[in-house]
C-alpha cells in the first residue's frame, strides 16, 4: 500500500518552482489566476445559509462557529466554488463545496475556470499547497496572517490534460475513502476502550474485586449494590474542598527553570510554570468550568492551583490513588449546572455519596486498576499510532498524485471492500 508501488511518470521537466519540483513532461505549469476567478459578491446569509470552512471540507455552520455580527456582508459561495480560510492559525480548512451558500470575508472563494472542480479540491487542500500558499500571506503577527486572493494568484499550479485530472481524482477519492474508513476503525476502538476502561475503574470503586463478596442495596442510584462490609457516606466527612486562585498571565511561562519551577495547574492539568506558590501539599484537583468541568488530577509537589479549579487538600479513609479512581467514577460532569457556562461547585462535589472500602483493600484495588490502566493505556497508544501513520500516507499519497510523483493514469478501482476486510492486517499494510 506503500507509495512505492506507484510507478513514476516515464519522463520529466524542471516546473521552475520549488513546492512543485519537476512534473510530468506532459504537464505544464501556470498561475492559480489562470485557472480560477475569484467570486466576490457580495450576500446576506438571510438570503444565502451560513456556512463553515472546516478541515473537513465546507458544511453547513456549525453550532459552535463564531456568528458574524455582520450578517448582510458575506461572500457568496456556489456549489462547485473552492473555498479555502485566508488565515493561517486555520491551515488546511478548506474544499469544494457541494452546497450555495454564504461564508465570511476571511475566506477565499474560487470559481474554477479552466480545471476540474474534483482535481482542484485535492490539489489545493494537499499539504504542499497550503504550505504554498499561506507563505503568500501578510500581516503583523508571526503566527497569524491572512492570504488575499490577489497575492494566491501569482502561485504556480500544474496545468494537468483533462483526463489524467479526472483519474487522479478518482483514484484519490478512493484511496482516501479507504484510508480514512481505516482511520475511523481505529477511532471507534480508541473511544470503545475508553468506555471499557472507565467501567472497569466504575466497578472496581463500586464492587471490589471480589465477585463472590456479600452484598446489600446502598440506597444510591449510581453506587446500586456494594460489599456489606463497605462504609458508606458523602464525600462531605471525608474531604477539603475549595477553590483555587486567579493568576495573570504575566506570572506564567511554558519554560522550565530554576526561576519558575513551581507547575500552574488548572480544570486541564498542568497548563505551564511560574514562581509563585498556593500550595506545598498533595492535591486533587478538579476542574470547574466550562468544557474542563468534571477533568481530576493528581498533584503532590509545590504548585499554583488556578480559580479555573476545585482542590481537594485534604482527606482522611481514602488512599490517594484510589480517591482519584472513585471520583473520576462518579462522573462530576453530570453534576455541572447546565448553562452556557457549565460550573461545578465545591457543595456539589461534597455532597456525592460514595462507597469506602477498608485502606487496605483500596490499596490492592488500586494496584489492579494500575495494571488495568496501563494495558487500556497501550492499547490505545498503538492505535493513535496508527491513525497517525495512517494521516501521513493519505497526505503523502495526495501530494504524491497532484504534483505527478506517481503516475495513476492506468489505475483501476479494484472490487469493493467490504468491511470485513478493514482488519488489523490491512491497516498495517496500509500505514506502511
Amino acid at each position: 500500500m506503500g507509495a512505492a508501488r506507484y510507478k513514476p511518470y516515464p519522463a520529466y521537466k524542471p516546473s521552475g518552482v520549488e513546492w512543485l519540483g519537476d512534473i510530468p513532461e506532459g504537464w505544464e505549469a501556470k498561475r492559480l489566476g489562470n485557472l480560477f476567478e475569484e467570486r466576490r459578491e457580495k450576500v446576506s446569509d438571510k438570503d444565502y445559509p451560513p456556512l463553515s470552512v472546516t478541515m473537513q471540507g465546507i458544511v453547513p455552520q456549525l453550532e459552535t462557529a463564531a456568528k458574524s455580527l455582520d450578517s448582510d456582508n458575506r461572500k457568496l459561495v456556489k456549489a462547485g466554488d473552492f473555498v479555502i480560510n485566508s488565515r493561517s492559525d486555520r491551515k488546511g480548512s478548506a474544499g469544494l463545496s457541494a452546497l450555495d451558500g454564504s461564508v465570511t470575508l476571511i475566506s477565499n472563494v474560487l470559481k474554477p475556470r479552466d480545471i476540474e472542480g474534483s482535481f482542484a479540491h485535492h490539489l489545493l487542500k494537499s499539504y504542499p499547497f497550503q504550505e504554498e500558499y499561506y507563505r503568500f500571506g501578510k500581516g503583523i503577527v508571526a503566527d497569524l496572517w491572512s492570504t488575499n486572493f490577489n497575492s494566491m494568484k501569482n502561485i504556480t499550479l500544474p496545468v494537468v490534460p483533462k483526463e489524467e485530472q479526472t483519474k487522479i481524482a478518482a483514484f484519490l477519492d478512493y484511496e482516501t475513502g479507504k484510508i480514512d474508513a481505516l482511520i475511523a476503525k481505529q477511532e471507534r476502538l480508541i473511544a470503545l476502550l475508553e468506555e471499557k476502561r472507565q467501567a472497569v475503574i466504575s466497578h472496581a470503586v463500586t464492587k471490589g474485586l471480589n465477585p463472590n463478596a456479600p452484598l446489600r442495596p446502598s440506597g444510591i442510584d449510581w453506587l446500586g449494590d456494594v460489599p456489606e462490609h463497605w462504609e458508606v457516606g458523602r464525600l462531605r466527612w471525608y474531604i477539603s474542598i475549595s477553590s483555587g486562585e486567579g493568576l495573570s498571565n504575566q506570572f506564567i511561562t511554558s519554560n522550565l527553570d530554576e526561576n519558575n519551577a513551581n507547575r500552574v495547574v488548572g480544570g486541564n492539568g498542568a497548563m505551564g510554570f511560574t514562581n509563585k506558590v498556593n500550595t506545598t501539599e498533595k492535591r486533587i484537583v478538579i476542574g470547574r468550568v466550562g468544557a474542563l468541568c468534571g477533568n481530576v488530577h493528581f498533584f503532590d509537589e509545590d504548585c499554583w492551583i488556578t480559580d479555573n479549579a476545585l482542590q481537594i487538600s485534604k482527606w482522611r479513609s481514602f488512599s490517594d490513588d484510589f480517591l482519584v479512581h472513585l471520583i473520576r467514577a462518579a462522573n462530576l460532569n453530570d453534576l455541572a449546572n447546565k448553562s452556557a457556562q457549565p460550573l461545578i461547585t465545591g457543595n456539589q462535589v461534597k455532597s456525592i455519596e460514595v462507597a469506602i472500602p477498608p485502606v487496605e483493600e483500596q490499596k490492592k484495588i488500586e494496584k489492579f486498576l494500575e495494571n488495568q490502566v496501563d494495558i487500556f493505556a497501550k492499547l490505545s497508544s498503538k492505535a493513535q499510532s496508527a491513525i497517525t501513520l495512517l494521516k501521513e500516507r493519505r497526505t503523502a499519497l495526495i501530494s504524491a498524485a497532484v504534483t505527478g510523483k506517481i503516475d495513476v493514469r492506468d489505475w483501476q478501482p479494484p472490487q469493493a471492500v467490504s468491511d470485513t476486510d478493514l482488519s488489523t492486517e490491512t491497516l498495517q499494510e496500509a500505514a506502511l
